[in-house]
């Protein structure tokens, strides 16, 4: 099987993986999740409804774009840190969700926002409209991450 279609499923794998683990984890406990106290910069959780669905679509696409247009080495670069930062993210939902340990869930969503710098780059390297399309996942990671940190400095033994 030719390498960049196996890139293209592989990238479109974890974008499955993303979307089905972090869904069974995050909802996993709601009634805990209703007694914490929020950040006051969280959005409605309308905007949870519309975001999710826009970036696992656009990472999907984003992952056979840049399968077809970037280089075997990017295209290796661009599975690893995109694994890599799903990886952080799940275990943010993990953290967060399963074992209320907001410490850990901070960390792993800082990370997750950090490995997307790369991925966001190399999507840029292989198109631009992907790369604008992209943005708003890294806006959306990044202030996931102050999020996380807003329910670790407001839920100190919840």
């Amino acid at each position: 099987m030719e390498f960049k279609v196996v890139a293209a499923a592989t990238g479109i794998l974890l974008v499955l993986v993303y979307a089905f683990g972090s869904g069974i984890w995050v909802s996993s406990s709601p009634e805990w999740y209703s007694t914490l106290k929020r950040p006051p910069w969280q959005p409605p959780s309308s905007i949870f409804g519309i975001i999710w669905p826009y970036n696992f679509v656009v990472l999907g696409i984003a992952s056979f774009q840049v399968s077809t247009s970037l280089t075997r080495i990017e295209n290796i670069a661009w599975l690893v840190f995109f694994g890599l930062s799903i990886a952080a993210a799940l275990a943010w939902a993990y953290q967060f969700y399963i074992r209320h340990n907001f410490a850990l869930a901070t960390i792993a969503l800082g990370l997750t926002a950090l490995l997307t710098v790369p991925v966001l780059y190399l999507t840029f390297r292989a198109s631009l409209l992907m790369g604008i399309l992209l943005v708003p996942y890294q806006i959306w990671v990044t202030i996931a991450a102050t999020l996380a940190w807003g329910y670790l400095t407001r839920n100190h033994g919840a």
